[in-house]
């Protein structure tokens, strides 16, 4: 803790809060820290109870995914309030825990925005790497019915679903673009150059493309 102290960089806590983050160590020096403790489930769980942002980022990159319990990791994602615990929670952790698919049905259905979120971030990671089983059309049912008012964490999961869908679903893709297109949902996000822009239609349109040149 004392180290992760040390590290705190006023800017970067400035620019961070901008996201709702509340942490200011530069995040390619906190990587450098984990890779030199490297895996220690102990000390990630005693890190994540200090409820610091900081610490809970680091207990995740150090945590062994596997030995996580499923209502251990449901509690986690409760617990965690800013947007890059969230995010780093599902992709490096329960993404690679044996209960991510029961998680993933669980969490899509929660009252919580938030949670929901967590599921389809799960659910956009099934659609491009394992769709079998997944009712798409549903999906694209749900996307269409309630995406232009989610809020925001939610919306944007909702969003990266039905970009997904379109960019490795051929047989969908025409409905997927059509969806984005009438809810417009993103299509003014401030996109830096050399970047997608997360606008669903633009953003399939372009990932489409690039498959298209892959040799």
């Amino acid at each position: 803790m004392a180290e992760l102290a040390a590290l705190e960089d006023p800017k970067a806590r400035a620019v961070n809060e901008k996201h709702g983050d509340d942490h200011g160590v530069n995040l390619s020096k906190l990587r450098a820290v984990a890779k030199r403790l490297k895996t220690q489930q102990e000390l990630a769980r005693e890190l994540w109870g200090t409820g610091d942002t900081a610490a809970r980022l680091l207990a995740i990159l150090i945590s062994r995914p596997k030995a996580y319990g499923r209502d251990e990791l449901d509690a986690m994602l409760r617990e965690a309030r800013t947007p890059k615990v969230h995010d780093w929670l599902v992709n490096y952790v329960v993404k690679k825990n044996p209960h991510a698919e029961e998680l993933r049905v669980a969490w899509s259905a929660d009252a919580d925005p938030v949670v929901a979120s967590a599921g389809w971030a799960l659910t956009a990671e099934r659609v491009a790497k394992r769709p079998e089983g997944l009712d798409l059309a549903g999906l694209l049912d749900v996307v269409e019915a309630e995406m232009k008012d989610a809020p925001d964490r939610l919306q944007w999961a909702m969003n990266a679903c039905l970009a997904q869908i379109g960019i490795e679903h051929p047989e969908h893709r025409t409905r997927a673009i059509g969806i984005g297109e009438r809810l417009e949902v993103l299509k003014d996000y401030p996109t830096s150059p050399g970047c997608t822009s997360p606008f669903a239609p633009a953003w399939i349109n372009e990932m489409v493309r690039r498959q298209g040149e892959r040799p």
